[in-house]
């Protein structure tokens, strides 16, 4: 008599199995979906966006603002860590609108395969140029602010003095850079006119960036290499720590920093 029993208890609780293996695989299915098509997450390791990102702080960014790219479903690849890279066979984005002066993006540098962050300074067509530390763009010195100084230290943990300004861009929208000097290699350049189809990317951390300025490194980027738009970060965290160690929060996490937009 206790046979049937068994059975009803071993289909009982081979259902459960199955329905908690569905329900995993629903979940990891909605995961990827959204990481693939919606929103992406990304972690800082440079130094080249403080104080707007700061190495140890944890982004999301927007990958259909402006639709999709070569590189949009490469996920899980930022700096040295690398999870999967597939590049889609398009020579034209799809859907979306056109990215705005000043949004920060991330992006694929042609001569790259990892991918950079920066902010758009140049738009197609315009005319690009640093002169004794101050940014041209169509031959108009575009106007900052002194806010202050403070130090700012880098992924090798040298740290130096920085010169914090408010910058204005001739739309109007206006964000924070930091500057070392005014005389730094890369504060004075050649005219750099953005192709057709093409943008010109530059760190908010102007004198510790590698960007659109090295031509050998980043250059142009196509409008067919933006990945996504940098939208709100999420955690943040000092020394670049990884996050799944919480017994290091209560004293390195900036919690100042959480659950607020990039464009603050």
């Amino acid at each position: 008599m206790s046979q049937p029993a068994d059975k009803s208890a071993n289909k009982s609780a081979t259902n459960e199995w199955v329905e908690t293996f569905v329900v995993v695989v629903e979940a990891l299915l909605i995961a990827i979906v959204l990481r693939s098509f919606l929103y992406q997450p990304f972690s800082i390791p440079t130094a080249s966006m403080q104080q707007t990102l700061m190495i140890g702080d944890y982004f999301v960014a927007n990958k259909y603002v402006w639709g999709y790219g070569k590189h949009s479903f490469s996920l899980g690849r930022y700096g040295n860590f690398t999870a999967l890279d597939f590049e889609l066979p398009i020579s034209n984005r799809i859907l979306g609108r056109d990215p705005n002066r000043g949004d920060v993006a991330v992006f694929r540098p042609v001569p790259q395969n990892i991918e950079y962050i920066k902010r758009i300074v140049g738009l197609p067509g315009d005319r690009v140029q640093m002169q004794g530390g101050r940014l041209y763009i169509n031959d108009v010195m575009v106007e900052r602010e002194e806010i202050g100084t403070t130090m700012d230290t880098d992924s090798s943990g040298q740290t130096v003095e920085v010169t914090v300004y408010r910058e204005t861009f001739p739309e109007g929208t206006t964000h924070t850079i930091q500057e070392i000097s005014d005389s730094a290699p890369l504060d004075n350049t050649q005219v750099y006119v953005v192709p057709a189809g093409h943008y010109f990317m530059m760190g908010d951390n102007r004198d510790r960036s590698a960007d659109s300025r090295v031509l050998s490194q980043v250059g142009y980027v196509p409008d067919i290499n933006l990945i996504a738009k940098a939208e709100a970060r999420f955690f943040s965290i000092k020394d670049n720590l990884p996050p799944w160690q919480i017994w290091q929060w209560p004293a390195n996490v900036r919690w100042d920093r959480m659950f607020q937009s990039v464009y603050k």
